[in-house]
């Protein structure tokens, strides 16, 4: 199956140099570019695309708005921030509305690509050295012990005593595979329950699980 992708980037030479990367890629498909944060939000509600790579600092809406927007619309496509430092601020503000992950603007073409893929599939990508260094830099942002909505809190305490092991073994950056070796069980057992962590919390994939375990202060950096 053919992964679409909207490319949302104010510079015309990063917008055209990766369409070009993408579209070298027998299974992905460029099949529009926006260059600010809203005609990134109209242009997903007229190509619904499968994944958005999106700028975060762009003019008339930036990239964080944008993700906000998108995810609120419920439809199926995901948000993958572009960003130029890893440890960037806004990185962390655009996990909280919503993105599913985010690559460096640098990242190889092969880079590139996988993320596009990891991201369409599902699954988030943030490499657990990465998740711990954006919560550990930017919780200290808020003192609050939970940043989370009052639903979620609500929602948290629904959850089984091995719904919430997984929930952790997520933020620490665990594949399915490598949760169920840990846990002993079936990998098909897992995939149970992350379905059931992220329908019980409201939540749209791995990386937004990963995020509100450490906003719970179920993980703690380090």
């Amino acid at each position: 199956m053919t992964i679409r992708v909207l490319i949302a980037d104010d510079q015309m030479m990063v917008r055209e140099g990766f369409s070009v990367l993408l579209g070298a890629m027998p299974d992905i498909e460029v099949v529009g570019e926006a260059v600010n944060g809203r005609d990134a939000v109209e242009r997903v509600r007229e190509l619904a695309p499968d994944v958005v790579l999106m700028d975060i600092r762009m003019p008339e809406m930036n990239g964080i708005e944008a993700t906000r927007e998108i995810v609120a619309a419920d439809g199926a496509a995901k948000v993958l921030v572009l960003t130029t430092f890893d440890l960037d601020e806004y990185v962390y503000q655009a996990l909280r509305a919503g993105a599913s992950g985010f690559l460096l603007k640098d990242a190889s073409a092969r880079q590139l690509a996988d993320g596009v893929r990891v991201v369409a599939a599902g699954e988030a990508l943030l490499a657990p050295s990465v998740t711990k260094r954006l919560i550990t830099e930017f919780s200290k942002l808020s003192d609050s012990p939970r940043l989370m909505p009052t639903a979620q809190q609500a929602a948290y305490g629904d959850l089984t005593e091995r719904e919430t092991e997984v929930l952790v073994l997520i933020a620490q950056g665990l594949s399915n595979v490598e949760i169920a070796e840990r846990l002993v069980v079936a990998e098909s057992t897992i995939k149970t329950h992350v379905s059931r962590v992220l329908v019980k919390l409201g939540l749209r994939d791995r990386t937004q699980a990963a995020v509100f375990a450490y906003e719970a202060r179920l993980v703690t950096p380090g």
